[in-house]
Order: structure tokens, then sequence, then C-alpha cells
């Protein structure tokens, strides 16, 4: 069965027809058959895809052709925030050589909506989704730049905060003045009797900066339910007219040219009553909805679920192979596991999280990073970890203690997020090279925990790149930015410690990454040599095989790959000493950073420091050798910004 409108492109009609039968079933199963809410949504998809400029609608054409672009080994990602990179959007595209000269094809920008000054929990109080921040543009300059990026072959990823509104936004402040319309987009309730029904089983976000999940509206003279801040009010996606107007929001960013739609809070968009309220089974039917959308009016974007919870719920949220939601997700427990296994040096944990991912469908791409704008949670797996006699609350202090640098002997600088020292669930805040020691360092001018500290920052780099999926860089993290304390005299951060790694580009800095003498150009270099090397290897395809090599050294991490007659056998050192990886491997292997030949036999590696070495059954060539002139082509290609 399809749909058919005299009116409508052909194209259009095709992809909706694609989709028609499951998408009407979906929508109507959850909206109780309301066919008239729909039909609307069937015209509004019609609506923006003849919105959609040609040039983008190239970009979706050439994107069909080739479905899964976004998972070889040449993506590399940078998030910023638009007013610290450089204070506006214009500014931004006056600076895309700089990301370009980093490697950079997908340039992630933190939330630039319209939101009130101070109520804003970093622009993802969003006070109306049509218009950007006039401090830092407008939707025109959001599009100019999307324009800019994709004749560099780079995409765009812009936040889309889904789950709530500004009490600032025009449905909440009609809502505020008593039109039942608007109060029905959002919940509202006479009294506390329910809300204190659901403060049961919903668990609180931020129980000391935000404690509860209801506030008091005086204007309205009724309850709100304000999950994250009282100034978010949640939407109420129980009725069709939110949906609808949310995804035509989403649709509306797209057609300025954003690529990638990162979903904010996706698993707490569906609320009932009696339960957490997190994950449930109709956020899965929203998401797939609105991948189904996408691909109807856009299918050149991606969709990424901001999914900040433990493996098994994080996962469902991919979908299934045939019934796909979201093309990505953070690969948060990795990211913990990580910072975990600088703290213990201990990389038990990490090979049991590693196990996981990999046992999943190559089809599941994951965005993989060190550090990005928000804190370092902790939720690891503590049943595995008691088998090593390890309780959770005190290994969680002993973890935040070390990367603060309260433990003994740790050089690490971080501070903590929302402490909670009833439940001993603080969180870490800090960029990537202070909490590698990089900034204790300098202020002691120790050269030899210098040269240590920016060792591992390399090292964590290199494990982040042999990851399958995208790596994402946080803007700063490739000439080694330190922490900005100067937020605590600030009063509208001083009570957030995620200000800490949220500083301004110093871009006197980055006038240093040319010369090697320096930390930032140590790190700029060894980072563009490390990225070159990934995007000059099919081994690091997303379509590799990839499984834990065991080092029988609980210090030092190993991971394989083979793809295409090409195996990688890659060694990460988290100890403070000098260790060996008491492997066997019979091929002849060879250094994929020098050329060199290196048996991958009792492999020493040095402290904090890293081995890739690769073998290759095409030929008996140095498959290093071989490709270097494939490799000088590419940065031939990407200096001139041509698409591959």
């Amino acid at each position: 069965m399809g749909v058919k409108n005299s009116s409508w492109e052909s194209e259009f009609t095709d992809r909706l027809n694609r989709h028609y039968d499951e998408m009407k079933w979906l929508y109507e199963e959850l909206y109780n058959g309301d066919l008239h809410a729909f039909a609307y949504f069937c015209e509004m998809l019609h609506t923006y895809y003849a919105q959609r400029k040609p040039e983008l609608r190239q970009w979706d054409q050439a994107r069909e052709e080739v479905p899964d672009w976004y998972t070889g080994n040449e993506m590399l990602g940078m998030l910023m925030y638009t007013n610290c990179f450089a204070g506006t959007l214009q500014g931004v595209r006056e600076h895309l050589d700089y990301i370009q000269e980093c490697g950079v094809n997908y340039v992630h920008l933190m939330p630039l909506l319209q939101s009130p000054k101070g109520r804003s929990d970093g622009g993802y109080a969003v006070s109306d989704f049509r218009k950007v921040e006039p401090e830092l543009g407008t939707m025109e300059d959001l599009s100019a730049l999307a324009d800019d990026c994709h004749a560099r072959g780079m995409s765009v990823c812009l936040d889309f905060v889904m789950n709530h509104t500004s009490e600032d936004h025009e449905w909440a402040r009609r809502a505020k003045a008593g039109e039942k319309e608007y109060q029905d987009r959002y919940f509202f309730f006479d009294d506390w009797s329910i809300p204190n029904e659901f403060e049961k089983t919903v668990p609180q976000v931020f129980p000391q900066t935000a404690p509860g999940n209801f506030t008091w509206c005086e204007e309205a003279g009724k309850v709100v339910m304000t999950t994250f801040y009282p100034y978010q009010w949640d939407l109420n996606y129980r009725n069709p007219t939110v949906f609808n107007d949310m995804t035509a929001n989403m649709l509306n960013l797209c057609n300025n040219g954003v690529d990638i739609i990162r979903l904010d809070a996706v698993p707490y968009i569906w609320k009932t009553l009696g339960t957490s309220c997190r994950n449930l089974p109709e956020v899965h039917t929203l998401v797939r909805i609105m991948r189904m959308a996408c691909e109807i009016v856009c299918p050149g974007t991606l969709l990424l679920g901001e999914v900040v919870m433990e493996p098994s719920k994080v996962v469902p949220y991919f979908g299934t192979v045939e019934k796909p939601e979201c093309h990505m997700l953070y690969n948060v427990t990795t990211m913990a596991s990580t910072w975990h296994t600088v703290a213990t040096k201990d990389v038990r944990l990490l090979k049991h999280q590693l196990e996981t991912v990999f046992a999943l469908p190559k089809q599941y791409t994951f965005l993989n990073y060190l550090r990005c704008h928000d804190d370092i949670g902790w939720g690891l797996d503590y049943q595995y970890l008691s088998q090593f006699g390890i309780e959770e609350v005190a290994h969680k202090k002993f973890l935040n203690d070390y990367l603060r640098g309260v433990w003994y002997g740790s050089d690490s600088r971080g501070e903590l997020y929302n402490d909670d020292p009833r439940l001993g669930d603080a969180r870490l805040c800090g960029t990537t090279a202070s909490l590698c020691g990089i900034e204790a360092a300098e202020y002691e001018q120790n050269a030899d925990k210098l040269k240590r500290a920016i060792t591992l920052d390399i090292m964590l780099h290199a494990f982040l790149f042999t990851q399958s999926g995208i790596p994402v860089l946080y803007s700063g993290d490739e000439i080694g930015q330190l922490n900005d304390y100067s937020y605590h005299k600030d009063p509208l951060k001083a009570d957030d410690s995620r200000y800490l790694h949220r500083g301004n580009f110093n871009w006197d800095e980055a006038a240093l990454r040319n010369d090697t003498s320096t930390r930032q150009g140590i790190l700029f270099h060894a980072l563009r040599k490390l990225e070159e090397i990934r995007a000059s290897y099919d081994v690091f395809d997303s379509a590799a095989d990839t499984w834990v090599v065991e080092t029988w050294n609980d210090h030092i991490l190993g991971i394989g790959r083979y793809y295409n007659g090409l195996k990688m056998i890659a060694l990460f050192n988290f100890s403070e000493f000098d260790q060996t990886a008491w492997i066997n491997e019979d091929e002849t292997y060879y250094d994929m950073l020098t050329g060199q030949k290196r048996p991958a036999k009792a492999v020493g590696v040095p402290a904090c420091s890293f081995a890739w070495l690769l073998t290759s059954f095409r030929s008996d060539d140095n498959p290093v050798v071989s490709v270097k002139e494939d490799a000088l082509e590419r940065e031939r290609r990407r200096k001139t910004g041509k698409r591959q």
C-alpha cells in the first residue's frame, strides 16, 4: 500500500511509499489512530522536502548511492562551542582552513539556538528553534557556514534539544498565560498529587544542583515537569502536535545545511507514571519515525543519539539492521573505562568493555571520544569489578581523587561535578591534557613529567583512533589546551564545573603548532601523523574484524584488527613504567609509525606509550612503504579540499 498525491514530486513519493506502511502503523499505534495528525505529518514532510535547496538534494543523492559513507576510516570530527572557538559563526567560517589543517571533516557545533542568558544550561534550554543566538549570528550565517563546509567535503553536526524547551519559549509563555492548548504541550498538574507519584519512581538527574523533577509555575498556578532544570520544561510527546512540530524544527535545521542531528537526552522523551521515565518502548518508536522522516526528506542526514547510559541501555538505540533508529551513538562507557584505566593502570575492565563492543554488528557505528563538553560519569561495570574486590562508592572516590590530583603521586588536574556526598556519586571535569598531567608538569617546570604526560596524551589518542567508528576531538585537544579556572569568577558559570574544560580556544597557543619544541607542536604533529595513518590504511575501516589481543600483562591493552588482507596489532601501555606485551605472532610485522620491521613477539612498550604493528597477507612487501604514495595523494586531496 502507498500514498499518492498528484502534486507531489515522484522522488518524494517514492521515498514516502518506501516507508509509508510502517510509519503509518507506528504513528497510529502511538497516537491512538489519529489519522488527521498523521496526514498533517505527511504534508509537513513534503513541505520541507520542497524547501530543500538543490545543493542539499545533490548531497542527499550522492549519499543515497553510498549509504555507509560515514563508516570508513577517513572521518574525523571536532567538537566546539562557536563562541569559544571563534566568537561567531562567521568567525568559524574564517577559521575553516585551520579546521581542515587538523584533518577534520566533521564539525560539531555545540548548541547555538536562541536561549535565555543565565538560564540556558549551556544552550540546552532553547527559547526559539528557528533562531540562532544573536551574539553568534543568524540562521543565514549557519546555512552559509554549512555551504562552505560542504564545499570542503565537511559535514556539520548540531544538537537538537528535543526533550524540553526553555520556559521562555513561545509555547511555555502561552502556557503560563493559561492557554490550555499550550499547557497540553507540557506536563501540567493542578496540585502535587500526581507529581509526587512520579517522584517515587523517577530518578533525579541533578540531585544537588536541581533536585526533583517538578517545579511550581507561579504564573499558571500549576506544577510543571522539569526533569533537568526548573527553567527547562519537559515536552509531552503523547501529544502528536508536539511530535509534528518538533520534527518540523529538526527538518528546518537540516534544510539549513545541518548533516548530523545530535538527539539530546533522547532516552527521556516519553513519560509514563509508575516507571523511571527512561528508555521506554515509545521512545524507540519516536526515534524510528524520525529516522524514516529524514530518509524521506533529507536522506543525507545522520541521527546521533545522546544516550549516556550503560551498554545494555545504549545499544537498543541503534534499532535493528532491518529497522534502524540512530545511525550513530556515543561510546560513553569506553570513554569512562579509559579514564578508569588511566587511574588504575589496570586494563582488565577496558578489555571487558571492548569485548562487548567488538561483539556487536559492524553496522553499528559508535562515535568515540576521550573528552567532550560534558563531565565524566563513572557508569562502569561494577558487577565485573566486584570480582577483584572493588566496591562502587569507594572506587568512584578513588577515581575522582586520582584524577583531581588528590591521590598521592597523581599529576592529573580535574574538578568534581555535581558532588553528592550522601551517595558518593560525583562526576569529574577537566581537559584531556590536564587530566594527563601536562598542566601539573608545566606548572612545576618538570621536563621529565611533561614528556611522560605528553606521551600519555598521544597514546590515548592512538587508542581513540584504533577503535572502529568515528573519532571526535574536543576543540583544543589537538594543541593540549589546559583547564580554564576563570569560570570561578563568572557568576553565571561558577556553579557549573564543566566550564573548567569549556574555556576559549587559545589562538596564541595554536600559533605554536608548527614549533615542535613546544607542547602544542609536539601534540599537533603527533596527532596529525596518527590521523593520516588511520586515513591511509583500510584496516581501520569499521568493516574490519576486531578482537582483544591477550598480552599477558594487565598494564598493556592489546587490540587486533583485520581487513582486506591487512592485520594490525595495537598495544597500549597504561603503566608509568616500561612493560612487555607477551604476544607471539608468527607473521612479519612492521611499525606503522617508522616503517621498520618489528617482530610481534615479546614486544617492549615504553611507559605510557603504544605500538601500531602491521602485516600484510596480500604480498611479502612492506605494507607501510607500499601505501606511502596513496597516503601522499590523500594528503594532497585533503589540502585542496577535494572530496574522495
